[in-house]
């Protein structure tokens, strides 16, 4: 298992092509992706209890420690990938780090108001303006 798997979720196709690059199909394609073009991911929920994929029903959150990577890594932006992250981000992380997350629309299939176009625009507008503000490399 590896960051957004589900073939239905378009993640891995909007942040290619916000970067311009070949969408990568192995794991170690996209590893070698990320490392490329500085980019970590990090899920806010490490465990958790849900029904099926219903976000409205996960319950006992335990979240992932996120200061591994902020300790070691020169980190210039925080992005969750839509409201259900975003929630739960700001209810365990945010305040504890101090450091508000920039929410991006979800690239869940569930998401059917945002196209993949639409995606792509909204996601390289505000990341783009993320780095350009802070001096990032993108």
């Amino acid at each position: 298992m590896f960051f957004y798997g589900h073939p239905q979720n378009r993640f891995w196709k909007v942040i290619a092509s916000v970067f311009s690059d070949k969408e990568p199909d192995t794991v170690p394609e996209k590893k070698a992706f990320l490392r490329v073009h500085h980019v970590a991911l990090w899920d806010v929920i490490g465990s958790c209890d849900i029904e099926g994929s219903s976000d409205s029903s996960i319950d006992n959150v335990i979240v992932n420690d996120i200061s591994k990577i902020l300790k070691t890594a020169d980190i210039q932006g925080i992005f969750v990938n839509g409201k259900t992250a975003e929630k739960y981000y700001k209810r365990y992380i945010e305040q504890e780090i101090g450091i508000k997350a920039v929410c991006l629309p979800s690239t869940s299939p569930a998401n059917a108001a945002w196209s993949v176009e639409k995606l792509v625009l909204n996601w390289g507008k505000t990341i783009g303006s993320i780095f350009m503000d802070s001096g990032g490399r993108g």
